[in-house]
């Protein structure tokens, strides 16, 4: 099993790298194990590409500033992507092409040959089309090189002293609407909005998802937390959800799935 001097020694002859790092802790790991191989030779960047929310852009600065690490921004909107926004079953293909492009063209504005991103093994057991546009435009996944499991890295995580250790996992707010169903800023704020209600009226979930089905929204927690959203707090959740333009709101009863939209769209 790999550890974290393994992660280090990966990028010990990589001279100059940048990390493509969002706010969880896989990424997190990865730009950590850079940084004490190569100081501030290594680099993290993080898209803002309209369809992370807030609170996940907030993370990664957290995270570089735990770290040490430089961390850069790019900024663009993937709602101006046609082949994004029309959201057929490579959405994420199309997402991954243009954030790799982005990161290409700052990686020679800063004399980088090495780009890596977060990938671990666990990745390749789904449906990630992703991860195809990323290797097209030659980004590096050293976790999976290393041979690095989720629940490998949560443990070395946690072992070095970050923080988002045991951060559950989380995916663009592109991932709540079903595939052939457009993707649009309007559903994207009122789907960050109603996730953060619900965590504030329910602080105990760690998993929300809010998937909005055609204008309604299908709430997902963890199964074992299914019986906090009583009739009280289902109330108070509904009538935030339908303020904020949800037509009908209801909670799936078979709980937090990831990928579940990948399958379903109904």
């Amino acid at each position: 099993m790999p550890d974290i001097d393994d992660l280090v020694d990966w990028f010990g002859d990589k001279h100059r790298v940048m990390i493509a790092l969002s706010g969880g802790v896989d990424s997190a790991l990865v730009a950590y194990a850079a940084f004490q191989s190569l100081g501030d030779s290594a680099i993290a960047v993080t898209a803002d590409y309209k369809t992370l929310s807030r609170e996940e852009l907030d993370t990664s600065r957290n995270v570089c500033s735990e770290i040490g690490i430089r961390q850069l921004f790019l900024d663009y909107s993937e709602l101006d992507n046609k082949d994004f926004v029309k959201n057929d079953s490579d959405r994420c293909f199309h997402c991954r092409m243009e954030l790799g492009v982005h990161l290409t063209e700052l990686g020679q504005k800063h004399n980088v040959r090495i780009i890596a991103d977060g990938t671990n093994l666990d990745d390749l057991g789904d449906y990630r089309p992703g991860i195809r546009a990323l290797r097209e435009n030659g980004i590096r996944s050293p976790l999976v090189e290393t041979g690095f499991s989720k629940s490998h890295i949560r443990k070395t995580a946690k072992a070095v002293g970050l923080s988002v250790f045991d951060k559950p996992s989380n995916s663009c707010l592109a991932s709540r609407i079903p595939w052939g169903q457009r993707v649009t800023a309007e559903k994207l704020a009122r789907i960050e909005l109603g996730e953060t209600i619900i965590r504030q009226l329910v602080p105990q979930v760690r998993q929300v998802r809010v998937r909005d089905i055609g204008g309604a929204a299908k709430i997902e927690v963890e199964k074992q937390m299914i019986p906090r959203l009583d009739d009280v707090i289902f109330g108070q959740i509904t009538e935030k959800l339908v303020m904020i333009g949800f037509t009908s709101v209801k909670v799936d009863p078979e709980g937090y799935k990831p990928g579940k939209l990948n399958v379903i769209a109904d």
